[in-house]
């Protein structure tokens, strides 16, 4: 009954919310250049609900998802091999020293309509709002989690931050971003810093109106005005969010299509993966992101029959992810700030044998640090990290005065199900903890948006977690562990370095490695910063993640990459020819 209840559900939401406004006809199967269709609706399902849409409090992936096809930036990401590329700017300027950048907008691109305009009409965007946008994120206020992209890098970042927060902002603004006229931006830093344009392809950095802001407030957290392919149409938390194409969008693909060519896109959030295969095996999904760890050997299995009779159900895409996949210790904490408790929980993992066994080779093993072995270049196999040494465990816990786990005190794991396979995977670490540190460890599962917030809050001991590159850059995992992030008081947020970590031998090689501009001089400062971390067993990694998609032949335009950044605006669907 509740799996009809879904269905009947989902297809009266479709009906309800999912038809695009005004009366607009749809191309449905109008054919573009180059083998293109228009038309269609792009259904996808996401197993954990989205916590806020608003560009400075996007803070997780589902959020990011939904939004990257409603907002844009100067810059983003290519989807195929993610190096920064044109956006709202179509061209930029760097000075030779990394410290100076100049963005040239085009003409023409508008905000969705949407009635915080007068008239309802979306309005043209210039300069000026880019402008607004970025001191709204160095401004202090609840809904701003993005100050840390700006902060200590550009000019008058943290003077104008200080400024709101004794609530007398400085009227200038942020002094380092300046409009040179309406289509022209300049952004001064404090020192070089080549990986700037990549902190400009962050969420954080969308553009978004002032009359939303001034209009919306806190409500922006669902109500979306932005630039981008796609029109939020309507929102039913925790059961669907209904995307339209925009009408008057700016951008058209190599072969001259106006863009996008889906009519819709329709997220769903069915909380089990099980069901959400069920679902894509019926036609009802056009996609599904990761699989249920106990059905891999199924699907892969059927895939290799299909391949022999030269018939294939569905396409799968795999890809070594930029992701790792932890256990964060809260460090300001009587047990975890105890360095030799934290080496004893990460010499009692066996990562092999997770990877191999609960993970099904879904993934690697996290033996060298928080950076993921999928950054080319990162040389990141000369780190030494945690091998599986239950002998070492238990003599590290014994000298941090828990001889065999007496006295240990009890103890829980605070983790989201993320369909099941996260509580799968904790189980097997709840079990090696005991086995090998005598050690009875607890699990709470719940929602993410609220395990989010504990640990952000300080109110998690020990938590699962996981940080999927923003940008693909080593600096935003390293970034995690930058002690400067973390605030005086532990009730107050701490976004990036929830753990709470702080070294001052970590933050100075870390601010050092950002200063230099040659990558190879930097890489290597960030892997003498990763191993000062991982001496300290400041995290517990578990493994490094690797994407697994499955599509339906019909879905055409949508590359799989290893942030698993997604962007719908060139997707269409095409039936394959018999």
């Amino acid at each position: 009954m509740k799996k009809l209840a879904y269905l009947f559900l989902s297809s009266t939401l479709l009906f309800l919310m999912g038809c695009p406004k005004g009366g607009q006809k749809s191309n449905d199967g109008k054919e573009g250049k180059g083998g293109t269709m228009y038309g269609g609706v792009f259904k996808i399902n996401e197993v954990e609900d989205f916590r806020n849409l608003f560009p400075l409090n996007i803070t997780e992936v589902t959020s990011h998802r939904i939004t990257n096809q409603v907002y844009e930036g100067l810059v983003k990401l290519n989807q195929k091999d993610l190096t920064v590329i044109p956006c709202i700017a179509d061209k930029w300027e760097i000075n030779p020293e990394a410290t100076s950048f100049k963005f040239f907008l085009r003409k023409g691109v508008k905000f969705h309509d949407n009635e915080c305009f007068e008239g309802g009409k979306g309005r043209e965007v210039t300069a000026k709002d880019f402008q607004y946008c970025f001191n709204n994120l160095c401004t202090s206020f609840p809904e701003n989690q993005m100050f840390w992209l700006f902060k200590d890098k550009v000019v008058g970042a943290n003077a104008y931050h200080e400024s709101t927060v004794n609530k007398k902002p400085l009227a200038e603004g942020v002094t380092g971003v300046k409009v040179i006229d309406d289509y022209t931006l300049q952004i001064d830093l404090t020192y070089p810093f080549a990986g700037f344009l990549n902190i400009m392809a962050h969420s954080g950095t969308w553009v978004y109106p002032k009359e939303a802001f001034e209009k919306y407030g806190v409500d922006m957290r669902t109500k979306c005005v932005g630039t981008g392919a796609f029109v939020v149409q309507n929102v039913k938390e925790g059961e669907a969010v209904i995307l339209q194409k925009n009408p008057n969008y700016w951008r058209s693909d190599k072969f001259g299509n106006v863009l996008p060519f889906i009519d819709a896109i329709k997220f769903t959030f069915l909380k089990e993966k099980k069901s959400e295969l069920l679902e894509f095996r019926k036609g009802n999904l056009d996609m599904v992101f990761e699989l249920p760890l106990e059905m891999i050997g199924d699907v892969v299995g059927e895939l290799e029959d299909a391949k022999r009779g030269g018939n294939l159900p569905f396409e799968m895409q795999v890809t070594p992810a930029m992701a790792t996949h932890y256990y964060g210790f809260q460090h300001k904490s009587d047990l975890f700030k105890n360095k030799k408790v934290r080496e004893a929980f990460n010499y009692a993992i066996d990562r092999e044998a997770i990877v191999t066994y609960t993970l099904q080779g879904e993934g690697s093993p996290a033996k060298y640090g928080i950076v993921p072995s999928s950054f080319k270049d990162f040389e990141f196999d000369s780190l030494k990290g945690f091998s599986f040494d239950p002998a070492k465990a238990k003599q590290l816990l014994k000298e941090a005065g828990y001889p065999n786990g007496k006295g240990f005190p009890k103890l829980t794991l605070q983790l989201n199900s993320g369909g099941s396979n996260r509580v799968l995977l904790a189980e097997v670490i709840q079990k090696m903890l005991k086995d090998n540190l005598n050690i009875d460890l607890e699990l709470e599962v719940m929602p993410f948006p609220q395990l989010l917030e504990n640990l952000e809050t300080g109110k998690s001991l020990f938590w699962r977690t996981a940080w999927v590159a923003d940008y693909p850059d080593p600096e935003n995992f390293l970034n995690l562990l930058y002690g400067k992030l973390v605030p005086k008081e532990l009730s107050t947020k701490s976004y990036l370095n929830s753990v709470r970590y702080q070294n001052s031998t970590y933050d100075s090689l870390f601010e050092k490695a950002l200063r230099v501009v040659d990558i190879k001089e930097r890489y290597r400062l960030y892997r003498l910063a990763e191993q000062v971390a991982l001496d300290d067993a400041a995290i517990m990694p578990i493994y490094y993640d690797e994407y697994t998609r499955l599509l339906q032949k019909k879905v055409k335009n949508f590359p799989a990459n290893a942030m698993e950044y997604r962007d719908l605006s060139e997707v269409f669907f095409k039936e394959e020819e018999e």
